[in-house]
């Protein structure tokens, strides 16, 4: 089963960039890749409305479905939360080609509205401004899951944050980068909340956000204005049907890939950007991945003919030895 996400520049009204999260075949799983579905739009404030009633069954049976799937993976040894050790070493060689395939090309490009699986030569994209998180959560969200899913993107946030040497904070009050935790049944009328938090959001950015498919554990978007390089605003959406784990390893995908990290790589390792499902969390070697995306002798815009000796020099001097 995979689990990973991938960003996409769009051609909108507001540039963007799209990561989906999805579970790849294994006994039958679904695998297409692409978003999720709102009932009720989530809430804006600190203080979550109370639901009165319970799941709903299509909701209970997802949360059987992804309990089902992370003790698989579980099973087999995946999902790893170690970061990384003596069992998953990487030279700088292939540091900077990780950085390069993750940073500098796009899994998915937009056609006809339509996203379609293709890797596709990009640019680098980052954030210029500061970035500023809050969590959000619909009403069918219990209120102990809030408590702790809020406080671990609090304390990934300080991480971040720490990695990349970008102002990045946690900010119910002025977010630019918002976290939807959302039931299936809250996501049926997502569709106001997301053009209230991106004016001028497409039809296909919503549908990303409105599929059923449970192969879509969970997403970003990323936006920038008239075609830049930099984003402005993102917002992510993750399942609260996941069991904890899962609900984790999506928090800590989304709101990194968010930061710039468009691509996966079958090449990366120890690596969450990359589909084999091997590491859940984020990794020492995604870790150099942020530092050098935001390391000030990169530009946003950059080709990779542009980046690629400076990416080099850096993968040399985080990791040492020739490259």
């Amino acid at each position: 089963m995979r689990h990973r996400s991938r960003i996409l520049m769009m051609a909108a009204t507001a540039c963007l960039g799209l990561a989906a999260c999805e579970p790849a075949p294994d006994r039958g799983a679904e695998a297409d890749g692409a978003a999720a579905r709102p009932n009720s739009a989530p809430n804006s404030s600190a203080t979550p409305p109370v639901r009165n009633v319970g799941p709903s069954a299509e909701s209970a049976s997802l949360a059987a479905y992804y309990r089902r799937l992370e003790n698989d993976l579980l099973v087999r040894g995946l999902m790893r939360t170690d970061g990384g050790g003596p069992d998953t070493p990487f030279t700088d060689t292939m540091l900077a080609r990780n950085f390069v395939q993750i940073a500098l090309y796009d899994e998915y490009v937009s056609t006809g509205g339509q996203l379609q699986a293709r890797t596709t030569q990009s640019r680098l994209r980052r954030w210029d401004i500061p970035v500023r998180y809050a969590a959000e959560f619909g009403p069918g969200v219990p209120t102990g899951q809030q408590a702790e899913d809020r406080a671990n993107v609090r304390n990934y946030v300080a991480r971040l944050a720490r990695v990349t040497g970008h102002p990045i904070t946690y900010d119910e009050s002025n977010a630019n980068f918002h976290v939807l935790f959302l039931t299936e049944d809250d996501r049926d009328n997502i569709a106001p909340r997301l053009r209230q938090l991106v004016p001028g959001i497409t039809d296909s950015s919503i549908r990303a956000f409105q599929t059923r498919d449970r192969g879509t554990l969970c997403l970003v978007l990323a936006f920038s204005q008239g075609g830049s390089a930099t984003y402005t605003r993102a917002v992510a959406l993750i399942r609260a049907e996941h069991p904890d784990l899962l609900r984790l390893s999506c928090i800590h995908e989304e709101l990194a890939q968010g930061l710039g990290l468009a691509n996966d790589s079958p090449a990366a390792r120890p690596s969450i950007f990359n589909d084999d499902e091997e590491f859940g969390l984020l990794t020492t070697h995604d870790e150099l991945l942020l530092r050098m995306l935001y390391d000030s002798r990169l530009t946003p815009g950059m080709t990779e003919a542009e980046a690629g000796p400076i990416v080099r020099r850096m993968a040399t001097e985080l990791v040492g030895g020739p490259v």
